[in-house]
C-alpha cells in the first residue's frame, strides 16, 4: 500500500523559513517526477515546484529564488526548503507522485505576524 506523509508545516512570520518533508512508503520514487502543490483557501490547487528523475527542478514564478526542491531516492523523500515566506504562501502543501494518483494529505503552512 502506497502512503505519502508530509510534515514540516506550521506558523511562521513573514520573512521566515520552513522545510517541508515528504516521505513515501510502498513505492520507489526513482521512476517518477515528484512535485509539491499547494492550495490556499478558496483557490485551486497549483504546482509549486517539481523535480524530475534527473534531479532537474522547476518552480512556479511566484516561488522562484525562494524555494528549493530536492529528492532522495534512497530514503524515498522529497523536501521543499522555503525561504523568505510571505502571507501569500499560506496554503496547504501537498506532495504528489507525478503521473500517478498518489497524493499526500497535506501539511498546513501559515505565514502571519
Amino acid at each position: 500500500q502506497v502512503q505519502i506523509a508530509e510534515s514540516g508545516g506550521g506558523l511562521v512570520q513573514p520573512g521566515g523559513s520552513l522545510t517541508l518533508k515528504c516521505v513515501v512508503s510502498g513505492l520507489s520514487i526513482s521512476p517518477y517526477n515528484m512535485a509539491w502543490y499547494r492550495q490556499a483557501t478558496g483557490k485551486q490547487r497549483e504546482v509549486v515546484a517539481s523535480i524530475s528523475t534527473s534531479w532537474i527542478p522547476k518552480y512556479a514564478d511566484s516561488v522562484e529564488g525562494r524555494f528549493t526542491i530536492s529528492r532522495d531516492n534512497g530514503w524515498l523523500t522529497v523536501s521543499l526548503q522555503m525561504n523568505d515566506l510571505t502571507p501569500e504562501d499560506t496554503a496547504a502543501y501537498y506532495c504528489h507522485v507525478e503521473s500517478t494518483d498518489y497524493w499526500g494529505r497535506g501539511t498546513q503552512v501559515t505565514v502571519s505576524s
